[in-house]
């Protein structure tokens, strides 16, 4: 599994870096304006709000899980441990999350639900927004099945496994192979997690935001092509949150540069792709910085 983590990895980061080498002169032709600096400091804002706004879902997972925990403490805990995403084997976040609701009592099985709930609700959002923003037939046209088949079988699947009546047993499965006792094996949920759902679908959307904001300092972009920048943008999100790499890299952009090529100039796409990664992982770095100063100020 490791080598093919790496395998993956080194695959897109050739395409990336050949796609970048084939057109790296266009994209240096182009002449940064003082408008691409008022729409990047917009796209980091809003990417800053989404990551703060996937924290506060994440505190929303916790309270669905009967784990309530403060927003003083689920904050810093979840941004501070973002960054550890782009360490190669793409856990590290999921480590630290666990071991942090671990240390406020929570059992193993419930710190590793907490954590790994989130990402499967995101991925799902991710689809979600894809199906409403691109029409189907627009994705028929793509040729890889992979693009066509897989997200939505995806989203499908999770959508029907969250719900209670096929939670619930398979957490009653868990506890059974754990060799715990029935009445304290685990809890049940009695609900499906629509706040937590709608919280990610609006993550995903304002990350999409973001995207388009951008895409806007280079070009301007028609009605219909806001719609389409928001799905390709979502789809690509999911592939980089699915496919074995670290923090999304490489799978993001060339899925990005794939789905996108037939509708905007290399150039720009490169571009838009390059300065989002650059605004998203500076979004993460301040939101880790903001949140390790208040956790110093209060533990003060």
């Amino acid at each position: 599994m490791k080598l093919l983590r790496w395998f993956i990895l080194g695959i897109t980061l050739f395409f990336l870096l050949k796609t970048f080498y084939d057109h790296g002169q266009d994209v240096l032709a182009i002449e940064l304006r003082e408008s691409h600096l008022n729409y990047s400091a917009i796209a980091l804002f809003v990417t800053l709000f989404a990551h703060i706004w996937s924290g506060i879902v994440w505190a929303n997972i916790l309270y669905f899980l009967q784990q309530p925990a403060s927003l003083s403490w689920v904050l810093p805990v979840y941004l501070q441990t973002n960054l550890a995403k782009y360490i190669p084997g793409n856990v590290w976040h999921f480590y630290g999350r666990i071991r942090a609701v671990q240390a406020t009592g929570t059992d193993l099985t419930t710190a590793t639900l907490s954590t790994l709930l989130e990402p499967l609700l995101m991925a799902t959002a991710a689809v979600l927004i894809t199906l409403v923003s691109i029409q189907q037939s627009w994705l028929k046209n793509q040729e890889n099945w992979f693009y066509q088949l897989l997200p939505f079988l995806f989203a499908g699947s999770i959508l029907i496994l969250i719900h209670p009546y096929c939670f619930n047993p398979a957490l009653r499965l868990v506890a059974r192979f754990k060799k715990k006792a029935t009445n304290n094996a685990s809890f049940q949920i009695k609900q499906y997690p629509w706040f937590p759902l709608l919280g990610e679908l609006t993550f995903v959307g304002l990350r999409g935001i973001g995207f388009i904001i951008i895409f806007m300092g280079f070009t301007n972009l028609t009605l219909e092509q806001f719609p389409l920048l928001l799905g390709v943008f979502s789809l690509s999100w999911f592939f980089g949150l699915v496919v074995p790499s670290p923090g999304g890299i490489g799978v993001f952009e060339s899925s990005a540069i794939a789905l996108l090529g037939n509708t905007f100039s290399p150039e720009i796409i490169l571009s838009s792709v390059a300065l989002f990664r650059l605004l998203s992982l500076s979004a993460e770095a301040i939101a880790a910085t903001l949140a390790f100063s208040f956790t110093k100020l209060t533990q003060n």
